[in-house]
């Protein structure tokens, strides 16, 4: 057992990361030199973890691991996803592709981008939704597949032979149904603020989106690292 309080990742001359004192089977220290490797060897040398972003990074690590006394002490709710949000070029997407590594198989997301999502709805239609709600789950089980929505609110309304759908829109509302009737969780990353949000994609995903989301927030002062 470990007191994350006890460490201070960062190079020489950063400012301490604050973390409330609670014990933790893991060790957060060596967790965040593991993960700036693992970001290096996927991303190139100049990956590296910023001091102002560790709060949430120590968040996403208790969720991914199931830390249940570092989540609790972070205000993090286990049976609820993830809604990363934060201005372009902060860290978001290869922040929770690192976190898919750290994952048990049932929790590991499939990252999926909505531009992605947008161009499929427009080749194949209606049938796209399904493949991301009702049909999201692990062959010839009722257990779930975990998926994580990038850079949500780039895509929003798309048209498929003259009729317009807000796809991510009706994705996250069946995805809100199968989180009440099944567990189903599902995570987001977005440049947007629920202000944002709210405007794309109406009060009534907002509503449902605080019941399915942990709300992460990188600091406004945070780097771009493109």
């Amino acid at each position: 057992m470990t007191n994350i309080s006890d460490h201070q990742p960062g190079q020489e001359g950063s400012t301490p990361m604050k973390t409330k004192a609670t014990q933790s089977p893991y060790d957060y220290y060596q967790l965040f030199q593991q993960l700036e490797e693992h970001g290096k060897n996927i991303y190139g040398p100049r990956f590296w973890l910023d001091d102002v972003d560790r709060p949430v990074v120590v968040k996403l690590l208790a969720y991914f691991l199931q830390d249940e006394a570092i989540a609790a002490a972070e205000g993090i709710d286990l049976h609820k996803g993830i809604l990363l949000t934060g201005k372009i070029g902060c860290g978001k997407t290869s922040l929770m592709t690192l976190m898919r590594a750290l994952a048990s198989e049932s929790y590991r997301p499939h990252m999926v981008s909505c531009r992605q999502i947008s161009f499929e709805f427009s080749k194949i239609g209606y049938d796209v939704i399904s493949r991301y709600s009702t049909n999201a789950f692990f062959p010839y089980t009722n257990v779930p597949r975990v998926h994580c929505f990038d850079d949500l609110g780039v895509a929003q309304t798309v048209n498929y032979w003259g009729n317009n759908c807000n796809v991510m829109g009706e994705i996250l509302l069946s995805r809100y149904d199968l989180f009440i009737s099944n567990k189903m969780l599902t995570h987001i990353t977005t440049n947007l603020n629920s202000q944002e949000l709210e405007e794309v994609y109406g009060n009534r995903l907002r509503s449902r989106m605080r019941a399915m989301f942990n709300l992460l927030s990188f600091d406004t002062i945070s780097k771009d690292k493109r």
